[in-house]
């Protein structure tokens, strides 16, 4: 039995969304952010222009073996349009900073989407039949003249095609004064947390007009600011648990049970600087761009910008595992500084089993750590790998002034402007969804698309 990074090292097959070559694209079509919901049958992006996308698995096929695992456009709705804040003269875009899904109640689905400072809570649901014979309304929809109305009829439910409908349920606005950067549904399905740079609120689902502030980091006085929230994620299981993350590097656990206002963390788990390592970068480098509990709610996996790192809740003084992600860039700090790249803020995702890691990095490569083998692997979400079925190679980068093997890549060659940010994990399965700019790229496990 191979373990998953084996498999996914050298047979993850493209299943869908193929870009045309040398499609050009504008700055509204880069997708900003990637998210399965809790079965993994639906799949959501949303893009900088405010737009958010719903793909559908599909069923599976007797006559087509493999088409089992696709994915397809599902419904394509506009989240968030541009705003002015007319009394900070500042502008609101429309860009979507993240998704999540509500666990599916009913028929219908719903999920929150975010930009910078408003909520929207948006229900997707499915219409195949139409009423008809209403006895005050014509087929328009017109009233109907009374005159003309000598019989009553029942109205009959009648099959149509099937329609996707989208619709706003519930708006969460005026509630941040900074970014909103995280959005994290609680394991009690009623409750939501939001947080921007320095404040974090919870919501209740069905009440917009009010929220309450439980953690404000902000100082009396700005000029002590020191650190700045970065994420924060409701732990899976106990809906009183939160984490969120600094700019310093540090992840603050806390309990809701303890106070109504979590100022005071329940634990903070921060790793000793080495002083011997100190530099110029190392405040940027260490600060944490995202946080994710472990399915089994037992880990945090955490990114910063060049590794990620594995912390048991039970042990606050230093990860249990760190994994170099493209430690070759530790040379190169100075020019991703002037050229802004060290501000990136790469997300991080766990498999379903929580024994693979997978992070994005420069030249749309991306990273997966087995957690058990200790192996890991690099590969490239490109047009040449995108077509149906191709298998991935792993890659390998080559430090500067390092032996090179054949189809290695030199550090100085890498692409900085190709980065993948936003990655995505299917909560069962071994298929995963790679944001690369404008395009999505999913993959699967080929032994698994082979056993259907």
């Amino acid at each position: 039995m191979l373990s998953p990074i084996q498999v996914l090292c050298s047979d993850i097959t493209t299943l869908s969304l193929e870009p045309e070559p040398f499609a050009s694209y504008t700055e509204a079509d880069i997708i900003s952010t990637v998210e399965f919901n809790h079965t993994g049958e639906l799949l959501a992006t949303g893009d900088k222009g405010g737009r958010v996308v719903i793909f559908q698995r599909e069923p599976e096929s007797k006559t087509e073996p493999f088409s089992q695992g696709e994915y397809n456009v599902y419904s394509t709705f506009q989240s968030h349009e541009p705003e002015f804040d007319y009394l900070k003269s500042l502008e609101i875009e429309e860009k979507i900073n993240k998704i999540r899904w509500l666990p599916q109640q009913n028929a219908a689905h719903f999920l929150l989407s975010t930009n910078d400072k408003t909520i929207k809570l948006w229900k997707v649901s499915e219409r195949d039949k139409r009423p008809e014979g209403y006895n005050l309304k014509d087929e328009e929809g017109r009233i109907k003249d009374m005159s003309t109305v000598t019989s009553l009829q029942v109205p009959v439910l009648k099959p149509m095609d099937l329609m996707v409908e989208v619709s706003p349920r519930r708006v969460f606005a005026n509630a941040h004064t900074y970014h909103v950067n995280s959005i994290s549904v609680n394991s009690d399905y009623e409750t939501y947390m939001s947080a921007d740079d320095l404040r974090i609120n919870l919501w209740h689902l069905d009440i917009t007009d009010r929220s309450f502030n439980i953690v404000d980091i902000k100082p009396a006085n700005m000029e002590d600011l020191t650190e700045v929230i970065t994420a924060a994620e409701f732990h899976p299981h106990h809906c009183n648990l939160f984490v969120y993350s600094s700019s310093k590097g540090t992840l603050r656990l806390c309990d809701m049970r303890e106070a109504a206002l979590c100022d005071k963390h329940s634990k903070l788990f921060e790793e000793p600087e080495d002083p011997s390592a100190r530099s110029f970068f190392s405040e940027i480098i260490s600060s944490v761009s995202d946080v994710k509990f472990s399915h089994s709610g037992r880990y945090l996996l955490t990114r910063d910008y060049l590794t990620a790192k594995v912390w048991d809740l039970n042990m606050e003084s230093k990860p249990l595992e760190t994994y170099q992600v493209h430690d070759y860039l530790r040379s190169k700090l100075c020019s991703l500084y002037e050229n802004d790249c060290i501000f990136d803020k790469f997300e991080c995702a766990w498999n379903g089993s929580d024994s693979v890691i997978m992070t994005g990095a420069y030249n749309n490569f991306f990273r997966m750590f087995d957690r058990n083998t200790k192996r890991d692997v690099t590969l490239e979400a490109s047009r040449e790998s995108s077509k149906p079925r191709a298998v991935l190679k792993p890659r390998r980068v080559c430090a500067a002034g390092g032996k090179r093997r054949k189809d290695d890549i030199s550090v100085d060659s890498l692409d900085f402007t190709k980065k993948i940010l936003h990655t995505a994990w299917h909560p069962n399965e071994n298929i995963i969804a790679i944001a690369a700019t404008n395009n999505l790229y999913i993959f699967q496990d080929k032994l698994n698309s082979e056993m259907h």
